[in-house]
């Protein structure tokens, strides 16, 4: 029996984490649940999984579900203080972290602190504060699992070999939407069109920073985390197919590279059975109907997010947190027609250079910066007119 607490249990990393486990031969007890605003989805799944906890941050939200509960055995923790406490249980032998966003990164510490191991999905726990997290890694003896499908095949690949004989990681990304459209054009880009990922299906956000391809940026700063690997032997390369999910290059020059049908069930499935393999149902890949596999550099003009993700990293310190803040916030800013698509890495950029930079910034420090970035990028102004072209001035 392992017990797990599944952190955005109602989004669509949360809810394929489910399904896995209901296909599983493994016994899992679902200790706690967590939600923000998805009512329906969390008390269907309280009903059908009864967990001892749930953690609900909107505050209407919590009090309807606690309403809808009456007669249940079970503890609703409200607000961002409740998803912290859920965090902090060191009863459970692994916390499943599918938040989306920056606010996924303290619950990451949290459960890191109390010894407690974590399958992470949110990649900007370790964007925005991976100096901090490996710290208490090491006091806590917490391990990392990642179940992004790139981390994931890195993970894999990595399977006993020594860290110290690896030459470069190589990060596959399909290039989304936007790989071959004109990049004179990108301005113009529609909501509906960033969200028409061409081989994956994906929350919003994640959906238009794959459009950005930002996703691929912040996958480079998460891998120097992960494996300890710096960023000039991080690479990424467009494979439109989605079926080599990433490589490692070795010193003698063989390349290691995991395979699969796009479908984020894989990773997340390693991640829980992890140092086992499971029978699973999922479709199998066939590469004679794949019939081929391509490959090409990236535009860094058609996607200078990546460009600003490599420069943050570099340079280091507060550098990739305001980088993840600022595009999260640029990205809901862009879903709710306020900017537009190219607006995106210029708002990413000017947060950067302007905010006070810190070296070894603390947890408190990094707090106070993510809301001056969210205060940051609010105050942006287009220059473009969403509505009527370019604006004459």
């Amino acid at each position: 029996m392992k017990n797990i607490t599944i952190l955005g249990s109602t989004g669509s990393i949360g809810v394929n984490t489910l399904n896995v486990i209901d296909n599983l031969d493994q016994d899992y007890n679902i200790v706690g649940l967590s939600a923000n605003t998805s009512a329906n989805t969390i008390l269907s799944q309280i009903k059908k999984y009864k967990p001892e906890v749930v953690a609900i941050a909107d505050l209407n939200t919590a009090g309807f579900v606690k309403e809808q509960l009456k007669g249940y055995d079970i503890t609703i923790l409200p607000g961002r203080s409740g998803l912290l406490e859920l965090s902090s249980r060191n009863d459970v032998d692994l916390l499943f972290n599918a938040l989306v966003g920056s606010s996924g990164m303290e619950p990451t510490l949290c459960a890191i602190k109390s010894s407690v191991d974590v399958a992470l999905s949110n990649k900007e726990s370790l964007v925005m504060a991976g100096d901090i997290i490996e710290s208490e890694k090491i006091k806590s003896g917490a391990k990392i699992f990642p179940v992004d499908s790139e981390h994931s095949a890195i993970w894999q690949c990595l399977v006993g070999e020594k860290i110290d004989e690896v030459e470069k990681i190589i990060l596959t990304g399909s290039g989304g939407p936007f790989r071959t459209r004109d990049i004179n054009t990108l301005i113009d880009v529609k909501i509906q069109d960033a969200l028409n990922h061409p081989n994956w299906e994906m929350g919003k956000k994640i959906t238009i920073d794959s459009a950005s391809m930002m996703n691929k940026g912040l996958e480079v700063i998460e891998t120097k985390w992960l494996f300890g690997i710096e960023s000039n032997r991080i690479e990424i390369v467009i494979h439109p197919e989605s079926i080599i999910h990433s490589m490692v290059e070795f010193k003698d020059k063989s390349v290691k590279a995991q395979l699969g049908i796009p479908d984020m069930k894989v990773p997340i499935q390693y991640a829980l059975t992890y140092p086992d393999r499971k029978s699973s149902m999922w479709e199998s890949l066939d590469l004679s109907k794949i019939g081929s596999l391509s490959f090409e550099p990236p535009n860094l003009d058609r996607f200078p997010c990546i460009s600003l993700a490599y420069e943050a990293l570099k340079k280091g310190g507060t550098y990739p947190a305001v980088l993840n803040v600022a595009n999260e916030q640029a990205v809901y800013r862009f879903l709710n027609s306020e900017i537009t698509f190219t607006d995106i890495p210029i708002i990413i950029e000017q947060a950067c250079d302007k905010h006070d930079y810190i070296l070894h910034p603390t947890l408190e420090e990094l707090l106070f910066l993510e809301n001056w970035t969210v205060d940051f990028v609010k105050s942006f102004k287009t220059k473009v007119s969403l509505t009527r072209g370019p604006c004459v001035y």
